[in-house]
C-alpha cells in the first residue's frame, strides 16, 4: 500500500491520527501529525505526533516511557487520516487512564471474547466463498 498522506488538505498541514490497540482494538487516543511526524513514526516504529500545545514533534512516551510501538498503518481513502494500530507500553493518557477517553483497556482475554463473536457470526451467516471461517465450518471442521 502506498503510505503517502495528503497533508495539503488542511491549512495547518496536520492530519488526524487515530491510535488503536492492536490486540483489543480499543481506540486509545487521537493526535495530529504533520509530514515530519509521519516520517519519524515510520522510520522509528514509535508513534510521533505534532504537538499543537508544545509547537514541536512529540513522541508519545518520551517523558513517561509509555511508548506506542507501531504494529500497522491504515490510511483512509482520501489520504487525510491515518489509523495506527499500536502496542501500548502502559497507560496512554497523561491522567494515567488506559485510554484518552477515560476507559480501562480490556485484557487480552477480552479479545478472545470478541474473536469468538466474530467466529459465531461467520459460522451462522457468512458466505463460505467470502469467509475462510465459514468455509471451515461448511467443510465439517
Amino acid at each position: 500500500m502506498d503510505m503517502k498522506l495528503d497533508f495539503s488538505k488542511n491549512t495547518d498541514g496536520l492530519i488526524p491520527a487515530v491510535v488503536q490497540d492492536y490486540l483489543t482494538m480499543d481506540v486509545l487516543m487521537l493526535g495530529y501529525i504533520d509530514a515530519a511526524a509521519w516520517e519519524k513514526t515510520q522510520a522509528e516504529g514509535r508513534v510521533t505526533f505534532y504537538s499543537r500545545s508544545k509547537g514541536r514533534l512529540w513522541t508519545k512516551g518520551e517523558e513517561s516511557g509509555n511508548y506506542l510501538d507501531v504494529v500497522e498503518f491504515k490510511i483512509d481513502c482520501d489520504r487525510d487520516t491515518v489509523l495506527i494500530k499500536a502496542k501500548p507500553h502502559g497507560p496512554v493518557c497523561h491522567t494515567g487512564s488506559d485510554t484518552c477517553f477515560g476507559d480501562k483497556r480490556k485484557g487480552k482475554a477480552d479479545f478472545l471474547k470478541s474473536l469468538e463473536s466474530v467466529i459465531v457470526q461467520r459460522k451462522e451467516g457468512a458466505d463460505a466463498s467470502e469467509s475462510y471461517v465459514a468455509s471451515l465450518f461448511n467443510s465439517g471442521i
